[in-house]
């Protein structure tokens, strides 16, 4: 039987792991549909409750997921800090979940925790999307950015995408490989030797898709067709020292840019730090702010399909 709506109805949103090539066409497809929808508005989900438990910062993924309901006509409930919930009084995840699920229709998640979307769905009984488990996966970030790609360049198939900076902890870049596994591309994982990307993720990919692991960004720029940068994370780290070592290895200024394709598009999931120049914001090549409205046209089908309307 083929992918259809009802397929997504009622199911959770953990890993891309979980999604062959044509679940994420049928989801591309589906954020295709809510273009329109983003810019005049929809009453498709008009009376459901998304609940939003964001227990790390984040301004795009909670504020992309929040405008997204409400362009759906739904409302919004939640915290964005876990000292505002009863977790600053010793309750367990799993007990807020159970409590949370009674107010809300889905429930959207960030947590430090690489299992807490794991754990939230095995007790919620409404859909769980997760929006960044610690260091392990991002997956939502991996399908707008799998959108983005698709609006430049047409296709996915036939490119060659490079995934730059912090590829260890990243879980941008963690979910992102995974989705390519389902496309006929080249990837290139340019980092520091000591930031190279997981060993569990590297097993889950290496059989699946063509990659190289390489250091020196400058080498691969003139031959591909995608840069993905990653920032540094700064919060990953325990030593200090250790980070400012790595902080600044990378930098995508215009000359970089400029020593590519014409169509090279420059993608970075932010926030950014030090890693692209302000340079190349106007550049036709800078795609990272572009990556922000394609979250909501994204983000929009996911809660639509999953609430099931």
């Amino acid at each position: 039987m083929g992918i259809s709506s009802e397929s997504f109805k009622g199911q959770n949103f953990i890993s891309m792991k979980d999604y062959n090539r044509d679940a994420l066409d049928f989801l591309l497809e589906k954020s295709d549909e809510m273009i329109p929808k983003a810019e005049g508005g929809s009453n498709m989900l008009s009376g459901k409750i998304m609940a939003s438990l964001f227990f790390e910062p984040s301004t795009r993924t909670r504020l992309s997921f929040e405008s997204s309901m409400q362009r759906l006509g739904g409302s919004v409930t939640g915290f964005a800090q876990a000292g505002v919930s009863s977790v600053a009084k010793g309750e367990s995840l799993e007990d807020t979940i159970r409590t949370i699920e009674n107010y809300c229709d889905i429930i959207v998640i960030r947590h430090p925790e690489e299992t807490s979307s794991i754990k939230a769905s095995q007790v919620s009984r409404v859909p769980v999307i997760n929006a960044g488990a610690g260091s392990w996966e991002h997956p939502t970030q991996a399908l707008l950015d799998l959108h983005c790609i698709k609006h430049a360049f047409g296709v996915i198939d036939g490119l060659n995408i490079a995934l730059c900076g912090d590829l260890l902890y990243g879980r941008t870049v963690h979910s992102l490989i995974i989705a390519l596994t389902n496309y006929d591309v080249d990837v290139t994982l340019v980092s520091p030797p000591q930031l190279r990307i997981r060993d569990d993720i590297k097993r889950d990919v290496e059989d699946k898709i063509n990659f190289i692991e390489v250091e020196d960004l400058k080498e691969v720029v003139p031959n591909i067709d995608v840069l993905y940068v990653t920032r540094i994370q700064k919060e990953r780290f325990s030593d200090p020292e250790v980070y400012n070592r790595f902080r600044d290895v990378y930098l995508v200024d215009k000359e970089l840019v400029d020593a590519g394709k014409e169509n090279l598009i420059v993608m970075h999931p932010l926030p950014r730090v030090t890693e692209i120049d302000e340079d190349v914001d106007g550049l036709p090549n800078a795609w990272y702010f572009k990556q922000v409205r394609h979250g909501v046209y994204t983000r929009m089908a996911l809660l639509s399909l999953l609430i099931g309307c």
